[in-house]
């Protein structure tokens, strides 16, 4: 009789302590899971105060992304979680192995946004970033024919006019950058794969650059030039294009664009030349000018250049690179 009441109480209490053992991974998964579905909750509500640094003009398909998140408000709390999403409508997704302030990735998707959030102790969403945006520009396109547009290989018939909106926009010449060395790096890849050692590389942009116009803004019909604290501007309307043969056989297009209004200061003639033949917002381009469009067509030696002003030093050795 003892040893059936024994054998009855130990299968009591083996089977309290499996229910309870049962209660406590169940208690253990949802908390896992409640931790996780704050984790990818979209509707994070937490003030946009943290600012994400390091974010490109614009990237090259494959470029390398590296943001970072910074919250200048002293705290505990450094358990951070980054999200994408490409577009308004999707959801956001919360980047896997991202968990401190810094971010890293590879540029693939246009328009993908991203954002950083940060959580305190309770897993509760603490302070988070507004979205910011990565644009990928390729500028001459990734397929073999935009290729050879962009190298100086294509039909007549593949040209188009172009507006002056094409290149609108506040401009800064890359000369400076060339003076003070930061486009060194620039100059050295050339010469690793071209013809010529970094030092002539360097001297002939020297050549190709120079210009006393820092800064060039063009909105509506309207240019302005800015030399040494001066500006100058003056109303311009296309004039046409033209069709330029380089001595190693590859061609150009010049769009030129004539003054109707403004300052005496200004070139009664505007040439652009971007490497594109057709209607397109400009990344960077070169620029000729002066009173005599026959003249301007045989110069191609000496040829200002000018990317969007907000680039630094940095993204222009980037943009360039890519080229």
């Amino acid at each position: 009789m003892k040893k059936s009441l024994i054998l009855l109480f130990s299968v009591f209490f083996l089977s309290v302590y499996l229910v309870a053992c049962q209660a406590t991974e169940e208690e253990d998964v949802v908390a896992d899971d409640a931790e996780e579905e704050v984790h990818t909750d979209e509707d994070q509500e937490a003030p946009e105060v943290v600012e994400i640094e390091g974010v490109a003009h614009h990237y090259h398909t494959g470029d390398a992304i590296e943001l970072t998140a910074v919250f200048d408000e002293e705290t505990e709390y450094d358990d951070w979680h980054w999200y994408t999403r490409e577009g308004a409508d999707d959801e956001w997704e919360v980047v896997s192995g991202m968990d401190t302030e810094v971010f890293t990735g590879e540029a693939t998707i246009d328009g993908l946004e991203i954002k950083a959030v940060l959580y305190d102790n309770d897993h509760e969403a603490y302070a988070q970033s507004a979205p910011v945006t990565v644009v990928i520009d390729d500028h001459h396109g990734d397929d073999e024919a935009s290729k050879q547009i962009y190298d100086g290989y294509f039909e007549d018939d593949q040209i188009e006019d172009r507006e002056l909106s094409d290149w609108h926009g506040d401009w800064q010449s890359v000369y400076p950058y060339l003076l003070s060395g930061d486009l060194d790096e620039v100059f050295e890849h050339k010469a690793e794969e071209g013809d010529m050692t970094a030092e002539e590389y360097k001297d002939y942009y020297t050549v190709g650059y120079e210009t006393d116009v820092e800064r060039i803004v063009i909105e509506d019909d309207v240019f302005t030039f800015y030399r040494d604290g001066e500006e100058a501007s003056g109303a311009y309307e296309y004039d046409g294009y033209e069709i330029l043969t380089y001595e190693r056989g590859n061609r150009g297009v010049r769009f030129i664009f004539t003054l109707v209004d403004g300052s005496e200061d200004m070139p009664q003639y505007i040439q652009f030349s971007d490497h594109n033949i057709f209607p397109v917002d400009s990344h960077h381009f070169h620029l000729y000018w002066g009173d005599d469009r026959e003249e301007l067509l045989e110069e191609v030696t000496h040829w200002p250049t000018y990317y969007p002003s907000e680039l630094d030093a940095d993204g222009l050795v980037r943009d360039m690179l890519a080229h």
